[in-house]
């Protein structure tokens, strides 16, 4: 294991997939997110994060039920019906949707196992989160033996330890394990959020202000990661930059934050980025 470096753009900066002249919504890359049928809010927050990162074309699959939930407040995203894993095997099949997201708002549903299954089989660049996490604590070895090299887990520490063990020892150790263990990149969240490579090498990000102790700040930095995974940035930078555009975020709105804040925060963090 290297020695973890402070999480900043430089480390990044020239990775980032910011928009040229001649870009259309297809060349800034195409996500597609798993929606819930009853927490709805995390996947919207994620959809609109996968947004305003740069995603030029966001899709919610989510069941019929709750579709013109989605539909009314997601103007600018695609919205399909999806009920079963027949369904949302079609959807990760198209070749316009290289990016998934799986997790936010899923639930414990029957056939959640099999939709998360499915998504790494698709061997696409994917973010697992929340749910798509805690559906395997009771027998974790099935989720590592499907994930892949182009898959990011987003764990807070007690999902962490639902997949990884009991939570002792230090922390950037830990993540790089759990990384080698999943063959994956691994970013364990908290007030220092750790990111963790394959190749040990490891990232500390520590520009997170107490005010991401709001519901659905990980819901955001799923979308954000999942939108700069569709923008073809490598797993362990979209991880990075994500981590670090969040903090600054919702060190830019200060007190009062919510959920809601970060998405609208992005564009300003990125004017400094281009700046």
């Amino acid at each position: 294991m290297s020695l973890p470096r402070d999480n900043a753009p430089a480390l990044w900066r020239a990775a980032f997939p910011f928009p040229t002249a001649d870009s259309h919504k297809y060349t800034r890359g195409t996500a597609l997110i798993r929606g819930g049928a009853v927490m709805t809010g995390a996947s919207r927050l994620a959809a609109r994060a996968a947004q305003r990162i740069g995603a030029g074309l966001v899709t919610v699959a989510a069941p019929e039920s709750a579709l013109p939930i989605y539909a009314e407040a997601l103007e600018s995203v695609i919205v399909r019906p999806c009920n079963e894993l027949a369904e949302w095997e079609s959807l990760i099949a198209d070749a316009k949707q290289p990016a998934l997201l799986i997790g936010p708002g899923l639930g414990q549903g029957e056939g959640q196992k099999e939709e998360i299954l499915a998504t790494l089989a698709a061997q696409r660049p994917c973010v697992l989160d929340a749910d798509a996490l805690t559906a395997f604590a009771d027998d974790p070895k099935i989720l590592f033996k499907n994930l892949h090299a182009q898959c990011v887990l987003t764990p807070h520490e007690g999902e962490f330890a639902k997949l990884f063990g009991k939570n002792t020892g230090d922390k950037i150790e830990r993540a790089c394990a759990a990384s080698s263990r999943a063959g994956c990149v691994v970013l364990l969240k908290g007030a220092e959020t750790i990111i963790a490579a394959l190749d040990g090498n490891a990232v500390v990000n520590r520009n997170a202000p107490p005010w991401l102790a709001t519901a659905g700040s990980g819901d955001v930095l799923a979308g954000m990661i999942v939108g700069l995974l569709a923008q073809k940035m490598a797993p362990f930078e979209a991880a990075c930059a994500s981590a670090w555009v969040h903090g600054r975020a919702a060190a830019l709105h200060g007190p009062g934050l919510i959920a809601e804040d970060i998405v609208a925060g992005i564009p300003a963090v990125l004017q400094e980025l281009l700046g």
